[in-house]
Order: C-alpha cells, then structure tokens, then sequence
C-alpha cells in the first residue's frame, strides 16, 4: 500500500483518503506543549465535518495495548530514555496497524495530534541518538500535511502555568536531570525540543504556523492548505 506525501504543522498531522495507486492523504499537527495545536486540530476535525467528510482522530499515546503499562510506568518512574522511546513506538506501532491505514483505506480523512516528529524531538531532547530514533520509525506512513505551530517558548510556559498546579515529572524532564526545579527544568527540556523541531523543518518540510497569531487567523491558514490538499486527492480519485 503507498502512503506517500504529507503535510505538517506542528504537533498534528492529517491524512487524505485517495485511491490505492496514489498517496494517503492524513494531516498530523506538531509544536511543544502550549502551542495551541490541539485547538487548531480540533478547530479543523469540526470543520472538515462541517464539509461532509468522514474524519478520524488519533492522539498519541493513546494505543490500549500499552497505555495501561505507560502509565505505570510513569507513575513509578521507572522509565529511561530508552524505554520511553521504545513503548512509543510500540503505541505508534499498534495505532498505525489497527487504526490509521485501515481508516484510510476506507476513505477516512485522519487527524493525528503528534506524530513521529514528537519522538523525533523528545527521544533526541532525552539524549537518544537521533538516527537511531528515525530508524525505529522507519515503517511509518508519510503524512500529506504535517503542521509545526512554533511559539516562543515562554509564551508557551506562560500558557500552560496559567491554572496549573505545577509540572509532571516526565512532562517537565526531570527523568533526565537537567534541574531539580521542575519550572526550570520544563523550560530547559522544551527548549533542547524546540531545538529539534527546528532542524526538522527543512528536513521534513513541515509548513510552520506562527502560533502567537489570534486563533481564527492561524486555522484560517491551516484550512487553506488543508483545502488544496483535498481537492488534489479529488482530482487523482477521478483522474482516469
């Protein structure tokens, strides 16, 4: 089965049912933590409902094969880096094999909310090589459209310390020992992801949204592009 071109923006990616001979079309959105991009995803599912379309959601980590051992994990703080990349995978794994092709293959249009670009920039910000990182994903199906929403990052702290008690554990990185403080050692973790994301445009392609823009200004954007992606798998579907 090809699955062939994607979009990005951000920590979301969306992908566009087409015909067998041609690539899946999906969208998945990317960006750190306060970033806005699960707003614009959800912003977008309503909206492509709005127009007909049959549309799906896929969030990560969220595979029911290992969501129970991830949390346990977490809970007991017994993941390395290593074991948090791996179960990640696994969880991707899963949700791609029983969710995401099928979906596809029956004319879903998928929304991801993070893709493997989220490994790619928390796996390396936890010190994991960085091929190794992509050749573990290498099986994964390339999105039409993956969105990176960039935001500075103390805006994004700053939206995310707003009625919040506080950092978790493995949100803020403290698993890895970059501070004992756990606003200090978001900030710093976040920072080696931005980082990351940031190589990655230009090897990915991913289409950057400025998330500091009014919201309805930013999915007025994604809906645009998301659009065009549609109507060219329109045109393939009925091009003899």
């Amino acid at each position: 089965m090809n699955t062939g071109s994607n979009m990005r923006i951000g920590p979301f990616e969306v992908f566009y049912p087409i015909e067998e001979s041609a690539p899946r079309l999906r969208h998945n959105v990317e960006g750190i933590d306060g970033s806005g991009k699960s707003t614009q995803l959800s912003l977008l599912h309503k909206w492509l409902e709005s127009k007909g379309y049959g549309v799906v959601f896929s969030q990560w980590n969220s595979s029911e094969l290992v969501k129970d051992t991830t949390k346990l994990g977490k809970k007991k703080k017994m993941l390395t880096p290593a074991t948090f990349s791996l179960i990640h995978a696994t969880d991707f794994a899963d949700r791609i094999e029983r969710s995401i092709l099928p979906l596809l293959k029956a004319g879903a249009v998928v929304l991801c909310d993070r893709y493997i670009y989220t490994a790619f920039a928390r796996d390396v910000a936890r010190g994991m090589d960085r091929q190794w990182v992509r050749d573990l994903y290498g099986f994964a199906a390339k999105p039409a459209v993956a969105f990176y929403f960039r935001v500075p990052l103390e805006t994004a702290i700053g939206r995310l310390v707003t009625g919040r008690d506080g950092f978790k554990f493995y949100e803020a990185g403290l698993d890895i020992g970059l501070s004992d403080d756990p606003t200090e050692s978001f900030r710093l973790f976040q920072g080696r992801i931005v980082d990351e994301y940031e190589k990655m445009i230009p090897e990915f392609g991913l289409t950057v949204v400025d998330a500091t823009l009014p919201v309805e200004v930013q999915q007025a954007q994604v809906r645009q592009i998301v659009r065009t992606h549609l109507e060219r798998a329109k045109e393939l579907r009925v091009r003899p």
